[in-house]
């Protein structure tokens, strides 16, 4: 699936349902609220999406090809070093969570997909993603040489993703008043120190 799959108004019905979820909480996401919020019938917006789950998937599946594809652009400057293709990542998604800050409630809401499996398989691919090209630059970076070994790159994988997931949902929390982008440049900077040798 590429985003050009998905129509304008797929899209713009998308967004609207993640500020609601944001704004409100996903129990205000019904198809007749997000319906009057943007204006359309019920039956129009059934048109574009079958369900709530088919807006929940799309919303997902739209944002995942789209971090790919920043991913993929930055994984591709093989001669760059490691530190600093690991920042380029961060600095990408983070800065993407500040343009589009609701798009956290989404993706940082558990309670959304404990129990739908299909929900809950789109957020696990979309930790994968980012979990297979950090955890290939530790590897990398550990046979360069420049990080040490006294930890294996799962574990040093584990440790950078929940530290840049606790940054972000403590920039939530605060209402988006810390810089995003920053704290999670400091906290890498620190952590990236840490295993270099």
């Amino acid at each position: 699936m590429t985003n050009k799959d998905f129509t304008e108004r797929q899209i713009e019905i998308m967004v609207a349902a993640t500020l609601r979820i944001d704004k409100f909480g996903i129990q205000e996401l019904t198809i007749k609220n997000l319906a009057s919020d943007l204006s359309l019938s019920e039956a129009a917006l059934y048109r574009h999406f079958k369900s709530k789950n088919a807006i929940m998937l799309g919303l997902l599946s739209y944002f995942i090809v789209e971090m790919n594809l920043r991913i993929a652009m930055i994984i591709a400057e093989k001669e760059t070093h490691p530190s600093e293709l690991l920042k380029n990542i961060f600095s990408s998604q983070l800065s993407t969570f500040v343009q589009k800050p609701a798009i956290v409630s989404v993706i940082f809401s558990e309670g959304i997909f404990q129990f739908n499996k299909e929900l809950m398989d789109k957020v696990s691919a979309m930790m994968s993603l980012m979990q297979k090209n950090i955890n290939a630059l530790i590897v990398r970076g550990q046979n360069e040489g420049v990080y040490g070994k006294f930890l294996g790159a799962d574990p040093i994988t584990t440790i950078i993703m929940g530290s840049m997931r606790m940054v972000v949902l403590k920039w939530k929390l605060s209402g988006h008043k810390s810089d995003l982008v920053n704290d999670g440049k400091q906290l890498l900077n620190g952590l990236l120190k840490m295993i270099e040798k």
